[in-house]
Order: structure tokens, then sequence, then C-alpha cells
């Protein structure tokens, strides 16, 4: 059962109370909109803009700019299954956050890296990444941040097979979710809950919270969650012996995986 991490892009306050060029600022802006709309080809365009921001940013002398574009740049990457350049933004991000002192910033290049190397199955070093990356943000008191953190965290536990702990990060992650609304974070976490039900083999429990996942995934027209959900509750039905109702959701997830050019979750679909 795939579960889902949560990765964190730049905050516009971020720029805004560092911004030295409007150019950069237009760039971004753009590069963002084209981010939220969550194709493989408006992935591939925001990376162009974020890329223009970058240079932007970096001829006008402005390090908080440059660093918050080089982790859309990461992000975007990453999504587009091109780990090894996420990572060299991000590693290209994290010491002009730590230049400006802005920890929030830091913390969420972090999270980031720590994702990438969960991707890549490589634990250990996810973890500490995350481990880094979750105090600072309750050092800021980023509620959102330290959600996505604790997610995570209970990701890598889920991939050790730790059920138990990876249940206790994600049901940490869960009320922090809900107080800063974030709907999107509230869906992976509860998909991820359901994830470990399924595998300590209580398929209802799983349904429970893969059905409560699915239209926060909706509601905000995250397709890409949205499809690793409909994967997630095929397969529980398949466990139940429900051949033909398993093949009805993975029918459903398919589609919107080549959509977002999610060619992992499409390859676990087919």
């Amino acid at each position: 059962m795939n579960p889902l991490s949560g990765l964190r892009t730049t905050g516009q306050n971020w720029i805004a109370q560092n911004s030295s060029t409007q150019e950069g600022d237009r760039l971004l802006q753009e590069g963002v909109q084209l981010f939220r709309q969550g194709t493989a080809e408006s992935l591939r365009e925001a990376l162009q803009k974020l890329d223009a921001a970058r240079q932007a940013y970096r001829a006008a002398g402005n390090a908080a700019g440059e660093a918050a574009a080089l982790v859309g740049m990461g992000r975007i990457s990453d999504l587009l299954g091109d780990k090894q350049t996420a990572l060299d933004y991000y590693n290209q991000s994290l010491p002009l956050t730590r230049e400006v002192g802005h920890k929030a910033g830091e913390a969420t290049t972090l999270n980031n890296i720590g994702r990438v190397y969960h991707d890549l199955g490589d634990q250990q070093t996810a973890l500490d990444y995350y481990n880094q990356s979750l105090p600072l943000f309750q050092q800021v008191g980023d509620k959102a941040g330290e959600a996505t953190t604790l997610n995570n965290i209970g990701g890598v536990y889920d991939a050790l097979g730790d059920k138990q702990t990876a249940l206790d990060y994600f049901n940490q992650s869960l009320p922090l979710r809900r107080e800063v609304g974030d709907k999107a974070g509230e869906a992976t976490t509860l998909n991820n809950i359901g994830g470990v039900y399924s595998d300590l083999g209580d398929k209802q429990t799983a349904l429970d919270y893969l059905n409560q996942s699915l239209p926060l995934f909706q509601q905000v027209g995250h397709k890409a969650g949205e499809a690793t959900t409909l994967s997630n509750i095929g397969q529980v039905y398949s466990d139940l012996g429900d051949q033909q109702t398993a093949l009805d959701y993975y029918n459903q997830s398919l589609p919107l995986s080549r959509q977002v050019g999610d060619k992992a979750q499409e390859a676990t679909t087919l």
C-alpha cells in the first residue's frame, strides 16, 4: 500500500518579507500558480518560471528569494521523479536559508531532503533529516510544518516495519493538520493511518480511514493524492477478495496518475 508524504514548498510570506526585486516575485508567483495546477506539463512550466525567478533573485543579491525558488524547484523535480536533481536544488537552498536566518525555510528544506532519501529507500538518512527539521518547526511555531514532518517520520517507521510507532506519529500529526485547516495534509495522514491498519490486517478500519481521506483529496483537487487513495482502497478490496470492486477503484486511479505524471503510482496501479 502506498503511503503519502508531505513536501513543503516555499511560502509567499517568506518572499514578501525579504523581496528586493519585483521581477523575481512576479516569476515566483507565476511558478506557484502553475505548480498548483498539478499536471505534468504545468509542473515543467513552473520549473522554468522558478529557475528564472532564482536567477533574478541571485542578480539582486536576494538570498532568501533565491533559496525559496530553489526549494520550489526541488519539489517539482521530486514530483517529476528526478530525485538527484531535487537533492541538488535542496542542497543549494539549505546554506542560503541558514545565511539569512530563516528557520522555517531551513526546516522546510531539511524536511524535503528527508523526503527524497525516504523515496530512495535510505530510511535512516531520511529520519536524520526529519529529526533536524522537527524542532525547528516547533521552535518557530509552524504547526503545519510540524504536522508534515510528524507525518513523514511516521512514514519512515512504516517503511521500517515498526507499525505501532508509525501510528503514533501519524496520530500526532492528524490533529495538527486539522487545527491549521490543511485538508490535503489531513487526507494524506488519514490515508497513511488506513495503510497501517491494512498492513496490521484490520481491513475494515483501513477502509474507514481511506474513505475519510478520499473526499478531502477530491475537495481540494489533489489528483495525485486521490489517485493513490483510490489505488489503496482497491488494494483493500482485493485483500478482502472482492476483485470486481478492487478493479473499479484501480480503474478510477489509473487515469489520474497519468494525468499528473506520477509514473510510480501508475506502475503500482497497473
